[in-house]
């Protein structure tokens, strides 16, 4: 290795070693959106992508697209936004909820606020395409603004201008509210109303319920990977 290659390498540990643990863990949620937005620059992946990166009621594929989607963006901008604000939450989210529980929550927010985009596109007739982190990263800042009401927060280019954390998820619900009703366009509103909602079911009583007695389950699932599975079989 060169001194030069060597002083890079340096550079980049060092820069590692200062992120918070929040900052790691979405480290590589970021890398993986940025690996699916190259592919969509592929011609010959066009249909693949179509299909399993978009999600769409209408679609023969239905259940892949609502993860694979959730790390799917075609536009920068769209990309670069998203992983703004999930890289401005991470360090609040993973302090609130650890590493694991977090990479969980996000995970079953972009299943669930894509199903609830099926749901409100099939009751309207309003079918189309959707793609993004958005519903997820809606219950990421709905968690964080849910568990720190009180919280400060800036608009980006505007930071003279800041406002409490209730207060903006308020809003952020108001209008993707009147957004999901009045059949606005631009964004998929029902996506992040769900997101949203699931986040604030699961920082109020999610955590109590799921998190905290997963233990019995956790410790079947060690038992069966240290013992394997039980021979034998059939009822007496």
């Amino acid at each position: 290795m060169s001194e030069e290659q060597w002083m890079y390498y340096l550079q980049i540990n060092k820069w590692w070693n200062n992120l918070s643990d929040g900052q790691r863990t979405v480290t590589g949620i970021i890398a993986a959106n940025v690996f699916v937005f190259c592919l969509w620059r592929v011609p010959s992946l066009q249909r693949t992508m179509i299909r399993y990166f978009t999600s769409n009621p209408a679609s023969k594929v239905l259940c892949a697209p609502m993860l694979l989607s959730t790390f799917s963006h075609f536009s920068l901008f769209h990309m670069a936004a998203n992983m703004y604000v999930l890289w401005s939450f991470s360090s609040s989210i993973v302090n609130i909820l650890g590493q694991e529980q977090f990479m969980a929550v996000y995970l079953s927010a972009g299943v669930i606020s894509n199903f609830v985009s099926y749901v409100c596109k099939v009751a309207t007739g309003r079918y189309g395409p959707s793609l993004g982190a958005s519903g997820a990263i809606m219950t990421v800042l709905a968690a964080v603004c849910t568990k720190i009401p009180e919280g400060r927060l800036a608009i980006i280019f505007l930071p003279m201008f800041t406002f409490t954390a209730g207060n903006a998820l308020k809003a952020i619900i108001a209008m993707d509210t009147a957004g999901m009703i009045l059949g606005w366009k631009f964004f998929d509103h029902a996506a992040h109303l769900g997101g949203a909602l699931f986040g604030i079911w699961y920082i109020t009583y999610g955590h109590e319920l799921i998190w905290k007695n997963r233990e019995p389950l956790v410790k079947i699932w060690h038992e069966m990977r240290t013992n394997g599975p039980r021979k034998g079989g059939g009822s007496k």
